[in-house]
């Protein structure tokens, strides 16, 4: 592991620091591709080959940044591979309507983000009259065939991880945590909360072969929810095959004028002020321009309406986190179509920072070349002034200003 940032100097210390924190969101990735079967020899020789290099004695700047932008090369690898797993084991998302109201009856609430144990707690509860709803991260599992046809998956509760115990404590079913984002559970749940996979909290009973027999009796024995509400649905399921499949449309709208800009804004969601930025500059996109968004940051303005342009939706949810893959693939075949690059394209990345996930992603995106990245709300505590000027210098990322000044610096007004 990285020694002490006092005897290697605050450069090198940063950027070990953003070499380790890639690594761990790349393997997080690589673990959900494990559960579907889905493993690659290489990649692993690779994480081994990254942790061999912390080990050794500390190198420059340009080696560091080297290893840094290697470790995006191999998220990239990683995402993939577990684009494959979802996709080969579900079916490529298509363009769903979720509801988001409860509909009336016994429930369980599934958040996280291991689809395997969705699908698993699924065939559990067919016939039993229970109710599945997805909560943050989850969500996009409305938009693959192979989830999609399960009736009683009826819609999604709530929104990002950091508002759960309010939206927990007031949920009268069972709750399953998968894989990460728990927070310590209060009184009123903790008996009706369960995780499994790599998440855990004391206390708190884990479900460790997918038997879901206690949550199931957890949601019978609640009060569930007590009557339908409003028929009110967002819109999931753009990932790469199903936006390339209106590649056309979109591309004539770009030349026609139709379609000024992109903006791709999401990422990892928390709960520190500031974060009203991303709402903020997704209510201030003009009209004649598309947001593309990934991760649980999209809970800032989901349920926005925000209308269609081009035949298309002016929202468009890629998916989770992992789904940048889709994100990229959608630009590289945008810039392949202007016969241009990713960085001539009326495109602009603003990602929302919280923890390792997102740290590989932006190390995918800057091997890729991908410049003008802003930043927030608040940079890593290791992008300390002295590697921002290392990734200002090279690649021009910046952190976010307020929504109006970043808004207006994009489109040159």
């Amino acid at each position: 592991m990285p020694t002490g940032g006092t005897a290697l100097g605050e450069v090198v210390t940063g950027l070990q620091e953003l070499i380790t924190y890639g690594l761990k969101g790349a393997a997080s990735y690589a673990d959900h591709a494990q559960i579907l079967g889905h493993e690659d020899d290489d990649i692993y020789g690779s994480f081994h080959e990254a942790l061999d290099f912390l080990a050794g004695q500390p190198t420059s700047t340009d080696e560091l940044l080297a290893k840094a932008l290697a470790v995006g090369e191999l998220n990239l690898r990683v995402m993939a591979l577990l684009d494959e797993a979802h996709t080969s084991t579900y079916g490529d998302p298509v363009p769903t309507a979720v509801r988001i109201e409860p509909v009336a009856g016994k429930a369980i609430v599934v958040s996280g983000h291991d689809l395997k144990d969705l699908e698993e707690l699924l065939k559990q509860t067919q016939g039993t009259g229970i109710n599945v709803y997805t909560h943050g991260e989850m969500l996009p599992a409305h938009g693959y065939p192979g989830l999609k046809k399960y009736g009683h998956l009826v819609g999604n509760y709530g929104g990002a991880w950091q508002d759960q115990q309010k939206e927990f404590d007031a949920f009268p079913g069972a709750i399953l945590m998968t894989t990460n984002c728990i927070q310590k559970p209060r009184d009123s749940y903790e008996e009706r909360i369960f995780t499994s996979g790599l998440v855990a909290w004391p206390g708190v009973a884990h479900i460790t072969d997918r038997d879901f027999s206690p949550v199931i009796e957890a949601a019978l024995s609640a009060a569930g929810l007590a009557e339908d509400g409003p028929d009110n649905t967002i819109v999931v399921g753009f990932g790469h095959t199903a936006v390339l499949n209106v590649a056309d449309n979109i591309v004539e709208a770009v030349k026609t004028g139709g379609i000024r800009h992109f903006f791709l804004i999401g990422g990892c969601d928390g709960a520190k002020p500031g974060r009203n930025y991303y709402t903020e500059l997704a209510q201030l996109v003009p009209d004649d321009s598309v947001i593309l968004t990934l991760g649980c940051g999209k809970y800032r303005f989901n349920k926005l309406q925000f209308g269609e342009i081009g035949g298309i939706p002016r929202l468009l949810d890629v998916g989770q986190c992992n789904d940048a893959h889709s994100a990229i693939l959608i630009a590289q075949a945008l810039a392949e179509a202007f016969d241009t690059e990713v960085n001539s394209l009326p495109l602009s990345l603003i990602v929302s920072w919280y923890e390792q996930k997102a740290v590989a992603i932006l190390l995918s995106l800057l091997h890729l070349g991908i410049r003008d990245i802003r930043l927030g709300p608040t940079l890593p505590a290791f992008v300390t002034p002295p590697v921002l000027d290392v990734l200002s210098e090279k690649f021009n990322i910046m952190p976010i200003t307020t929504a109006q000044e970043d808004l207006q610096a994009i489109l040159g007004e």
